[in-house]
């Protein structure tokens, strides 16, 4: 079953030719000082229902239609072969609504939604409407020619609708024919009123439902897929055919520090793979987010989200953003836990190097249960630290922990021997690090490039 669609074309039409005869005036004598009395021309469409024409005449059939007056009804509609276009052609264009404030019902200076509208071929046809001037003498006949005849010459352009993207709002109207007077010779005994009836044509189009959807925009290509296997193809990174590549508008990269999300330019250097475990200063960059983020649509603080692709990681990072009301080249950015790796390990209170940094020389004294992620070598099998360590013997990316009871440290993770992946935070940064391939790196802050991030409005 078929939706019903009626968006009042024709009528709209109606409507606007119908203001073309409105406000129209004839005179009806003269008042004593010998000025001219005008009286304004009343409109109504003249094709009535009975209901209508019988409250009208107040019930009888004796009652005559009160003059002057102008009647306009439809006397055919036809299709126009001539203007026949392309039937099975669609027009796509997109759109960028102002924000709409629901309490104060008024449009803002801001962008609101972005949407796309999809418009089908609408259909040639000739509008022809007859108008009737109902008189009561010559020479009101003769004022209403001589004020609308040089409207029309050859014709009129009249508009629907306001709305930019309906293509079928303009049309132009045409004088066709014109019949002076409706009485014929001789007259007769009666005294019926004088009409005069005027024909015209528009060329007008009605137009089917429009399809309207939210913008798409391409935040994200991945090519290279082959052999039909779309899934499996786009989590391989290093192709038969080539090399996957993945691209973001612009080119622009992410940096993501605690809370705060910056965007870099496409030729912003950064350090591959999040590797490092020192902590990146913000790069002086001039690319802010408002005007990035316009080309998605309106970004509603604490639902619009941005989606982050951790090579690492088998699921995507999910945080809602906020503007830095402070900075604009900031986000601010507030991840949902829920989809961060739980940490395997027990956090450590620091990542240090212990041949710069010890107990009581840039580290609190010894307590029971501090732990360090150490970035250096302490000691060795062959010849222990005997140092503020102890014989403590570890490698770089160990993670080692002071007994209160034995007052001593120990290794408490062993790089060397574990390969699993391991999660741990450093509660003095709050970053939490992954231990794989016998390294560890940052697992979710530092880098993101481009085809790495995805906009949620």
């Amino acid at each position: 079953m078929a939706k019903y669609f009626y968006d009042n074309q024709i009528r709209r039409f109606l409507i606007q030719f119908a203001r073309i005869f409105s406000n129209w005036y004839v005179t009806k004598g003269q008042d004593p000082a010998g000025n001219d009395i005008l009286m304004r021309v009343p409109i109504q469409y003249g094709d009535q229902s009975r209901q209508a024409s019988t409250v009208i005449a107040n019930n009888s059939p004796s009652s005559l239609p009160s003059a002057p007056m102008i009647t306009y009804y439809i006397t055919g509609l036809e299709y126009d072969q001539s203007r026949t276009q392309h039937p099975y052609f669609v027009d796509k264009t997109s759109v960028r609504r102002r924000t709409f404030n629901e309490e104060t019902q008024q449009y803002e200076a801001t962008q609101g939604n972005a949407f796309t509208v999809e418009r089908l071929m609408p259909v040639p046809y000739n509008l022809r409407i007859n108008v009737d001037f109902w008189t009561t003498n010559y020479n009101q006949k003769l004022e209403l020619i001589e004020q609308l005849g040089v409207l029309f010459n050859p014709s009129m352009e009249i508009q629907s609708t306001d709305n930019f993207i309906d293509w079928t709002s303009l049309s132009v109207v045409y004088q066709d024919r014109l019949t002076f007077s409706s009485r014929t010779i001789p007259v007769g005994s009666g005294n019926p009123i004088d009409v005069m009836s005027w024909s015209f044509y528009m060329p007008i189009w009605i137009s089917s439902s429009a399809k309207v959807k939210k913008l798409g925009v391409i935040y994200k290509i991945i090519a290279s897929i082959f052999q039909g296997n779309a899934l499996t193809d786009m989590q391989d990174d290093d192709l038969l055919l080539g090399t996957r590549q993945k691209i973001t508008p612009y080119g622009y990269k992410l940096l993501l520090l605690g809370n705060s999300l910056q965007i870099l330019p496409d030729g912003q250097p950064f350090t591959p793979d999040n590797e490092s475990l020192d902590l990146p200063s913000n790069p002086n960059t001039n690319i802010y987010w408002k005007a990035f983020l316009n080309v998605y649509g309106t970004v509603r603080p604490g639902i619009s989200q941005i989606w982050l692709q951790n090579p690492y990681m088998d699921t995507e990072i999910v945080g809602t953003v906020a503007f830095n009301p402070t900075d604009d080249r900031l986000l601010i950015y507030n991840i949902d836990p829920d989809t961060l790796p739980q940490n395997t390990l027990p956090a450590v209170d620091s990542v240090i190097n212990p041949l710069v940094k010890a107990p009581n020389n840039g580290l609190p004294a010894p307590a029971n249960g501090q732990r360090y992620l150490i970035v250096e070598n302490i000691g060795s099998s062959s010849l222990p630290s005997q140092t503020v360590w102890g014989n403590l013997v570890a490698h770089a990316n160990d993670i080692i922990q002071y007994d209160g009871v034995l007052n001593e440290w120990f290794v408490s993770f062993d790089s060397t021997n574990l390969t699993n992946v391991q999660y741990v935070t450093n509660l003095t940064s709050g970053l939490q690090y992954r231990f794989v391939n016998e390294t560890w790196m940052k697992s979710w802050e530092g880098w993101y490039a481009a085809g790495d991030f995805s906009v949620v409005i």
